[in-house]
């Protein structure tokens, strides 16, 4: 193969034939360092040509640093892979606030790009099609895995979208509609009344308030494997005395390869305030008494020898036993949120109250509860006792 070619002086800038023939011209800019055209040129002329538009751009004072590092790096971005992008994405990716992915957050979308994403690992991104995610995607759902493959698609998606706008790429070849909220279909039945106290009655003694707080406050369980003594609050004076409040502002989540995290809530809705119904007072005060430390800083569920969060898998060797003596082998944990928040329905919470209770940012999942809690079916048997 031939070599590179001397580089060629020019009036400003340089150009280089390279041993493929094609022409590489760059520039040293006001900023004091060299840039390279983004792209090589069939000619010699056509170099001259970019050349010269760049100097007319410092000239007239339009030439800006950081347009033409983006451009450099998008013209690098052609040759990348999609897992070198993806991965610098990761890293880089910040929210609405501008604050960077959280580690669990972080480490699923990692799991998804080396798992179900990993066809897509070693192609570059301007070689990545709508009839290759097409194929990807029916894979993966005749697989029978359509809540993960929702989440994969959506991440895709997300990853190509900031390619476009950072030029990598022309158009997002994800064209699927729908595909980021397929599911199993699976709906999540929340325990009877008879069932979560079954549930309460057969549970490890020292785990009976936890079900409790997951079921009458609605707390996610990284909430609630957070809570201290210090966020049950029993409120005294002649206003809502004796009521129990939580207060949750943490969560903890198990990141693979860090441990135990401890940081914000789910959301910023999170951050809410709770009254516990008075008639699971007692089992909460008791549980304080007899199973949490003295300190302020005491968790309320911690490892089994103290030391620590408890991990799910450590707290489903009770759960497990429990919720199939009320035969609901079936029923996620996830589902006693659902039966605190379909009673709150039932009682007549509005959507907003609905949304403060649980800590959702939007009303779209208050609206969820309102349905399954047949607060329809309640209206329309008051319409009939009006007929």
């Amino acid at each position: 193969m031939a070599s590179t070619k001397r580089k060629r002086r020019e009036s400003f800038g340089a150009i280089r034939q390279r041993s493929s023939g094609r022409y590489q011209a760059s520039y040293v800019g006001p900023d004091g360092r060299r840039h390279n055209a983004p792209q090589t040129f069939d000619g010699i002329t056509d170099a001259r040509g970019w050349l010269a538009v760049q100097q007319a751009r410092i000239l007239d004072g339009t030439w800006s640093e950081f347009e033409t590092v983006r451009a450099e790096q998008a013209g690098k971005g052609r040759g990348a892979t999609f897992a070198e992008y993806a991965e610098d994405w990761v890293a880089t990716r910040t929210n609405r606030n501008g604050e960077h992915l959280r580690p669990r957050t972080a480490a699923e979308y990692r799991r998804l790009l080396t798992g179900a994403l990993s066809p897509f690992a070693g192609s570059r991104l301007s070689a990545i099609t709508p009839d290759q995610v097409r194929a990807w995607y029916s894979s993966i759902i005749a697989s029978g895995t359509k809540t993960q493959a929702a989440r994969a698609y959506e991440l895709l998606k997300a990853i190509l979208t900031t390619a476009v706008t950072d030029g990598r790429i022309k158009t997002n070849p994800c064209q699927i509609r729908g595909a980021a909220s397929a599911s199993t279909g699976r709906k999540v039945e929340p325990p009877t009344a008879a069932e979560l106290q079954t549930i309460v009655d057969a549970i490890t003694p020292k785990f009976r308030a936890a079900v409790i707080l997951a079921a009458w406050a609605g707390l996610r369980y990284g909430e609630l494997t957070e809570l201290r003594r210090r966020d049950i609050e029993v409120l005294d004076g002649d206003e809502g005395a004796g009521s129990i409040v939580v207060n949750v502002s943490r969560a903890v989540a198990h990141v693979p390869g860090q441990g135990f995290v401890v940081g914000r809530t789910k959301s910023e809705a999170g951050v809410r305030t709770i009254v516990l119904p008075p008639h699971v007072n007692e089992i909460v005060e008791s549980h304080l008494e007899e199973h949490v430390g003295r300190s302020a800083d005491s968790l309320l569920f911690p490892s089994a020898d103290g030391s620590g969060h408890l991990a799910q898998s450590a707290f489903y060797k009770h759960w497990d036993p429990a919720r199939r003596v009320a035969g609901r082998g079936d029923m996620p944990w996830h589902a006693l949120r659902h039966y605190g928040a379909t009673r709150a329905a039932l009682a007549g919470a509005t959507l907003k109250e609905l949304q403060a209770r649980l800590g959702h940012s939007t009303v779209a999942a208050a609206m969820r509860y309102q349905h399954t809690a047949g607060r329809d079916e309640e209206l329309a048997r008051r319409m009939s006792e009006l007929a």
